[in-house]
């Protein structure tokens, strides 16, 4: 094989990938951990009363707030990818934001009004510098082995997925059973060591990710050889406007709602000004995007005009699918009977034992892999991943501990109670955390994933538009399990004790429709755009997948109203039809997109 720029990344390499990926792999692990960990107690903390140490929120507020964060999450990427690509490169884009994030959490754990908030925008900041620029760097440490490529994201998306379960797992069982600044703080925590970590072992991805330069600025244009279409002075002022309308919106929905119309940016616009505000930075950008698509080739413009009904599609994806940190994570709360009795005690503690103990150790196998190649050279950085996976270990056996002791089927003597901070019961009990359901997600997608991946290689992976029917017609029907569960709930009913399994079904078909969606739309963007517009086009995307967010704090919003007046079942029975509809739209559109993609599949 002749050599090229990237060679010297496989010399030293683990379970045959270069050893930096795997740098990569845990500093996403323990940034997922953190992420996910303080987004599936947010609800939660915001509506539980004053005497369970929460904000007693109602549901609508928080779920006007919860909706903001999240949209802003994803609107702030653009400006993260911006700054990486123009002024600090990718590397310090990652520590800026993996700092800002750690800051946020540990905001958040101090839980007074003004911390939360303050912590919250550190997040959304921070989240904007770190969530682009990780995979920016894989794609340079693989751009001489597209070969590899498919099986590094695999791998990385492990970790994601290894840290979204585990962050929901243990930030959310200390967080409902120990107190609340402890899931916000151990979330932090692993974003810190998950920072570190990183800025120590830096040197292993050689040149990829340093400030640009004026050599490194060169060589891109010269390698750049397509023909730009610059955006001129209106088409610049009407991206100020619709971005100014835009976030102003996002920021005043949830202020108005919470501080009971005293903060309103758009007050003057009457009793609908929010709905005005936000209507016409749409209207603005679709104009923006209309025109742009007329400055095209007739094939380019019909393959730009078969992504945005792809991200169209997946605004009603998100605003569906995300509903599980919001009235999913409500229904597990409030209407679900989540203790066990007997036999079923035994099963869920030997199920939770496993699903914690085995990827657990998998992980810890592969840290040791790595740590045997790269301890020499990064000593320092090893013992901190080291001592982080002692900590995790160290509250995985404590949480599954008090889980036995609490059941009845772990004897412990005072002194040790005292010693591992257990409070002491008289009667058995095994009660599931309201957050441990979100964990299903994660771990159907590690099981599920290889089986999809298969499909889509199969002769019988399906079309773009037949792949967003199937993933919304699932979406449909886990809408319809929880809709099905909720059926015998009361108009106005504030709990209830509805089977867990509904949730389980849910989460199920939820993480198959995630399987059908998610991967497949970026990867669209990616066939579909012409390289000189692949920036604009990502930018739309992720405003569609911000909208998709903001729309689930939307339709959370509502839940209360709807319950009162027609019962929850009635709710999700909306979602259900909702997903129905965008299915079958998809799949009737068939034809037009498979003539306007022209042959890309």
């Amino acid at each position: 094989m002749s050599q090229n720029t990237t060679d010297q990344f496989f010399n030293n390499s683990v379970l045959g990938h270069p050893a930096g990926l795997f740098v990569l792999f845990f500093t996403e692990m323990w940034e997922r951990f953190s992420f996910y960990g303080m987004r599936s107690l947010l609800i939660l903390f915001l509506t539980t009363s004053f005497a369970d140490g929460g904000w007693e929120w109602t549901r609508e507020n928080a779920s006007a707030l919860f909706g903001s964060y999240v949209g802003l999450v994803y609107l702030s990427t653009m400006m993260g990818g911006y700054f990486a690509d123009k002024v600090i490169g990718f590397r310090w884009a990652v520590v800026v934001g993996a700092v800002l994030m750690t800051l946020g959490h540990a905001s958040m754990a101090v839980e007074t009004e003004f911390s939360i908030y303050l912590g919250l925008l550190l997040l959304v900041f921070g989240n904007g510098f770190f969530k682009p620029n990780m995979t920016s760097i894989i794609s340079e440490m693989y751009k001489d082995r597209p070969e590899k490529k498919d099986g590094a994201y695999t791998l990385f998306y492990m970790g994601v997925n290894a840290g979204a379960f585990f962050g929901i797992l243990l930030c959310g069982y200390l967080g409902e059973k120990v107190g609340w600044s402890y899931g916000f703080g151990l979330a932090g925590i692993f974003m810190f060591f998950g920072m570190l970590q990183f800025w120590l072992s830096q040197n292993i991805f050689g040149d990829i990710g340093l400030k640009p330069n004026k050599e490194s600025v060169a060589k891109a244009a010269a390698l750049d050889t397509d023909k730009r279409n610059p955006f001129t002075s209106w088409q610049l002022v009407l991206i100020a406007i619709s971005s100014i309308l835009g976030l102003l919106w996002i920021l005043n929905d949830p202020a108005s709602k919470i501080s009971g119309g005293k903060v309103n940016v758009f007050g003057f616009l009457g009793e609908n000004g929010n709905s005005i505000a936000i209507v016409s930075a749409l209207a603005l950008f679709i104009i923006l995007l209309v025109y742009r698509f007329t400055q095209y080739s007739k094939i380019t413009r019909e393959k730009l005009i078969a992504v945005t009904f792809f991200a169209f599609l997946t605004i009603f994806f998100w605003a569906i699918f995300e509903q599980s940190p919001n009235s999913l994570t409500i229904f597990a709360n409030d209407y679900t009977n989540r203790i066990l009795e007997g036999n079923w005690s035994v099963v869920f503690l030997v199920m939770n034992s496993l699903i914690t103990i085995l990827p657990l150790t998998i992980i810890s196998y592969v840290l040791y892999l790595m740590f045997k190649r790269t301890f020499k050279d990064y000593a320092l950085a090893n013992i901190i991943l080291s001592v982080s996976f002692v900590i995790i270990w160290t509250i995985a056996i404590w949480m599954l501990a008090k889980d036995y002791y609490t059941a009845g089927y772990l004897d412990l003597s005072d002194d040790t109670l005292a010693l591992l901070k257990i409070d002491k019961v008289t009667t058995a009990l095994t009660e599931v955390p309201a957050t441990w359901f979100s964990t299903l997600n994660s771990l159907f997608i590690i099981t599920l994933a290889p089986l999809f991946s298969k499909w889509w290689e199969s002769k019988y992976n399906p079309s773009a538009n037949l792949k967003y029917g199937i993933g919304m017609g699932l979406l449909a029907l886990g809408m319809a399990c929880i809709a099905f569960g909720a059926n015998g709930i009361e108009a106005g009913a504030k709990t209830a004790s509805v089977s867990m399994i509904w949730l389980i079904l849910v989460y199920l078909f939820h993480t198959m429709a995630e399987l059908c969606i998610s991967p497949v739309g970026l990867s669209y963007v990616s066939k579909l755009v012409p390289a000189r517009m692949i920036a604009f086009m990502f930018g739309v995307w992720y405003l569609a997948v911000a909208i998709g967010m903001k729309g689930a704090g939307m339709f959370g919003e509502n839940i209360d109203k709807i319950a009162d007046e027609h019962g929850l079942s009635y709710f999700f029975w909306m979602l259900t039809i909702i997903s129905l509809v965008v299915a079958l739209f998809s799949i009737a559109m068939t034809p037009v997109i498979k003539k306007l993609m022209h042959g890309v599949r």
